[in-house]
């Protein structure tokens, strides 16, 4: 569910260091190899739904918007309480309704009741120690198009039979627009751990530290047909589900986003300079592709998608270029086709420096391509998705690699409406 972003700019290394940093993550590797880590896999269900969305007001005319999102369970206090959440990679902290929230949109959900826990202990949300056994700190988190106010708590939280005492926000407000309509209950952030609220936040560095994970990775696998299950993995990758070789790309920028740099826009796997070392944010969390407007209009003038969808057989691939490979949606991925209807879906999104200018890769990207996030080694792994048995061909411009500000790291092993995060008096935002 995004908006925010990570930076150390990668540039190129002398052979000698190349070699150190594989050393170092094949050890890290082999150290959890030691460890009786595990590996989860988590169903994720769907929520396919239709908005009209005003395309200008003199014009009085409207669109249709489709909008997607996936869903999965955890499990929360002792005994366990259960809940339906999106599995988040753009936002850092989970959030699930509380008891003590009495409005429509907490009510429409499950909420975590504190008291039916033997386990549950309050938390200054600044991470300073309770007094008097009860704390009367709350944080606000703004969306969008929405806000949330909660409290901190700690507890048992599970993925599956992964748990680990972790810190989350206890909703006591939610606005009814968008939350009341949303058919999971809360959200739960995948993001670095700079993303969280604080360490204890963090579900991955919790999982990590307490040697849960058999590797300190998640995997993301997205369909958009009735006849495939979706799902995450976490301590595995999971190449069942690759229709092509995995190639890594470091984490760019520090905001703690899983951001990458995006060399260019390519159509047809002609780049067209128009986008040169940008940076994207790979977000499960959001329904959308996005972009800076100036890039996204300039885009939509060179793919010229006609409204009747008269063109629509004939529209190019549309690629980014990262490293030397380049990562290609067609027509089906980037339009968005009711009957005779068609528009680009892609967003505009402006987000200002430092953190801007930024690519959003939502769920349609992640329909199209596996995704692994690797939170020891702050790098994303991408590969072409393997549906149905189809399998395609992971585009490489061989002449680019000379060019390539870095190259794919090796191996040591053979992802609602927009909302953004940014940091405000110490508090994430979204």
């Amino acid at each position: 569910m995004i908006l925010s972003f990570c930076s150390c700019i990668l540039f190129s290394f002398v052979s000698a260091c190349l070699g150190a940093a594989s050393v170092r993550h094949t050890e890290q590797y082999l150290q959890y190899e030691q460890r009786a880590g595990s590996t989860m896999t988590v169903a994720l269900k769907k929520r396919f739904t239709m908005e009209m969305d005003s395309i200008g007001v003199q014009s009085g005319k409207t669109r249709i918007k489709h909008k997607m999102a996936y869903y999965g369970t955890i499990q929360v206090g002792t005994p366990p309480q259960k809940f339906s959440v999106v599995y988040d990679t753009g936002s850092g902290n989970l959030i699930i309704p509380g008891s003590d929230c009495g409005d429509a949109a907490c009510l429409n959900h499950d909420r975590f009741d504190g008291a039916r826990s033997s386990t549950v202990q309050p938390l200054e949300c600044d991470g300073s120690p309770v007094r008097g056994g009860r704390s009367t700190d709350k944080l606000t988190i703004t969306f969008g198009t929405g806000h949330i106010t909660g409290k901190c708590l700690q507890d048992n939280i599970c993925i599956g039979n992964l748990c680990a005492a972790g810190s989350f926000i206890s909703s006591t407000a939610e606005s009814a627009h968008p939350f009341q309509a949303f058919a999971f209950d809360g959200v739960l952030g995948l993001a670095l751990d700079k993303m969280a609220h604080g360490i204890d936040f963090s579900i991955m560095s919790r999982m990590t530290r307490n040697k849960l994970l058999a590797e300190p990775l998640f995997s993301v696998f997205l369909s958009d047909s009735d006849h495939e299950a979706s799902e995450i993995t976490f301590g595995e990758i999971r190449h069942d589900h690759m229709a092509s070789e995995l190639f890594w790309v470091p984490v760019t920028r520090s905001s703690g986003y899983w951001e990458v740099q995006i060399e260019d826009i390519t159509l047809d796997n002609k780049p067209q300079q128009i986008c040169q070392e940008c940076h994207v944010a790979v977000d499960t969390g959001t329904s959308q592709l996005g972009g800076p407007s100036e890039i996204i209009t300039e885009l939509g003038d060179k793919l010229d998608v006609k409204s009747d969808c008269s063109n629509f057989h004939k529209l190019p691939k549309l690629g980014f270029l990262i490293g030397s490979h380049v990562l290609n949606l067609s027509p089906r991925d980037y339009v968005d086709k009711v009957g005779n209807s068609c528009h680009v879906s892609l967003m505009k999104l402006d987000v200002p420096p430092p953190k801007g200018p930024l690519f959003i890769f939502g769920i349609p990207f992640l329909q199209k391509f596996f995704s692994v996030y690797d939170h020891a080694n702050s790098r994303v792994g991408f590969a072409i998705a393997k549906h149905g048995g189809h399998e395609e061909v992971l585009v490489t411009l061989e002449k680019h690699v000379q060019k390539s500000r870095f190259q794919d790291q090796p191996s040591p092993l053979a992802i609602a409406s927009p909302r953004r995060l940014r940091k405000q008096n110490g508090t994430s935002v979204k």
